[in-house]
Parts: C-alpha cells; structure tokens; sequence
C-alpha cells in the first residue's frame, strides 16, 4: 500500500497518464457510484440518478482519453522505430551504391539532393554615390546618414519657399 500511495504521488508530477493513476482515477470513480447509490436507496431522490449518470459519462470519458492517448504514443513509437530502420538501411545502402547527380530547373531542388543551391539577390541594392570632397562627412560609401539627408530635404524646401 505505502508503494501504490508513492507511485501515484510521483505519478503526478509525470506528464500523461500511468497506470497507477489510471488505477486510482477508476477505484476513485467506483467509490463514488457506491456512495451515489447508497444515497439514491437512503432518499429515493432523482438527483442521485442524474448525478450517476454525469459521473459514469465522465469515468468512460477520462478511460476513452486514456486509452486514445496510449495508442498515439504507441504509434509515435512505431515510426520512430520505423525511420530508424529506414534511416540504418539507407546508410548501409548509400555506402555501396555511386552517386548520382541531377539538374533541375533553377530555383527547385532535386528529390533527395544534398547539394545548396545559392539563392539570388531579391532585389537591386543602389549603392550611393561618393560624397565630393568639399562635404561634411568623410567619403565612404556608408557615411551619409539619414540626418545628413534630412537636411538636405529642409534646404531645397527653405530654397523654394524664397
């Protein structure tokens, strides 16, 4: 007992669902109808009816997901055996075999191809013109800033509002 009561603390803390929590969940469920029953014998009150069938609805409702859930980590585990499988035979056949090289249209790779095709540019880069000599900044093609600019456009405007 003192084992189970320590597997289902830990199992917690595990994410998914363990056996000894499914256990618990369903002994917990079976308690419950017991002590629903008992009531509806005890009252004879239609409450206990509905709330028997609300808490049998949700007992096969959290087993369903239960079971659901461990078949998908089942099949998860299948393809992972499976791709390794795979990926183990094609390492032993890729040593063997010659390589073989395609050309496909520019911009499509080729099926199972593990060359890098270089992507081109998307668009034109215009690159600025040199300052002349008798300006502020120094001359290198990166040196104008967006400042330098600005003050160039509030010249011009200042020189047409004359």
């Amino acid at each position: 007992m003192a084992t189970f009561a320590q597997d289902l603390w830990e199992s917690i803390f595990t994410p998914g669902t363990t056996p000894t929590l499914l256990v618990a969940t369903n002994v917990t469920f079976a308690c419950l109808q017991l002590v629903l029953l008992l009531l509806l014998v005890a009252t004879y009150s239609i409450h206990f009816i509905i709330l028997s069938c609300l808490c049998g609805g949700l007992w096969w409702s959290i087993n369903w997901f239960a079971f659901e859930l461990q078949a998908a980590q089942a099949k998860e585990a299948r393809d992972k055996a499976r791709s390794g499988q795979r990926a183990a035979a094609q390492a032993s056949d890729d040593s063997e075999t010659e390589v073989e090289t395609t050309f496909v249209a520019k911009g499509k790779p080729a099926p199972g191809s593990t060359e890098v095709e270089v992507a081109e540019e998307a668009g034109n880069l215009k690159l600025r013109a040199e300052p002349s000599s008798g300006s502020k900044s120094s001359g290198s093609k990166s040196s104008a800033s967006t400042e330098d600019e600005w003050e160039k456009i509030s010249q011009s405007e200042n020189e047409k509002d004359k």
